[in-house]
């Protein structure tokens, strides 16, 4: 193999290496007890309300098994239906009101609730993939974030 060929090569794993371990974070901040916002991020019937990007989409269906070990998915479509796709993945550690693991093909995430001086700090730390952008991903996840953040606080004062 040719030097520059397999500095190529080398540079090409490298590079798909460093995507595969880059940590994304994305936060909010939640004006609600803690029960609340607990509430409303594992229950299906308020995941199907909050879990959008934006308003061409929507959540059809949610299920969670809050345990660790248990199962969790969620089922995203374009509302004009031109496309869909499933988000599944094993939680593996769960503290209540404070952490939630989890695990999705071969990624993982953190979810953090921190009290804060005005309700809820909600930090979500997960691996990125290959597909797209950091800044993508993270405008993507942001989006949903603050999604779930306008939803509790509604909830909150209905």
């Amino acid at each position: 193999m040719n030097p520059a060929h397999l500095q190529r090569v080398v540079t090409s794993i490298v590079k798909d290496e460093l995507e595969q371990c880059m940590r994304i974070t994305v936060e909010t901040s939640v004006a609600a007890p803690i029960d609340r916002v607990w509430d409303a991020y594992t229950t299906p019937a308020d995941i199907v309300k909050w879990n959008v990007a934006s308003d061409d989409w929507h959540t059809t269906k949610a299920a969670v098994d809050l345990r660790e070990g248990g199962a969790f998915s969620s089922r995203m479509e374009a509302k004009d239906g031109s496309m869909g796709f499933d988000f599944a993945g094993t939680y593996t550690k769960i503290v209540e009101h404070r952490r939630i693991e989890y695990a999705f093909g071969d990624r993982k995430a953190e979810v953090e609730f921190v009290p804060g001086p005005t309700g809820i700090v909600v930090r979500v730390v997960f691996d990125g993939e290959t597909t797209h952008s950091v800044e993508q991903q993270q405008a993507g996840w942001q989006a949903i974030l603050d999604s779930f953040a306008r939803y509790v606080e509604a909830k909150q004062t209905s």
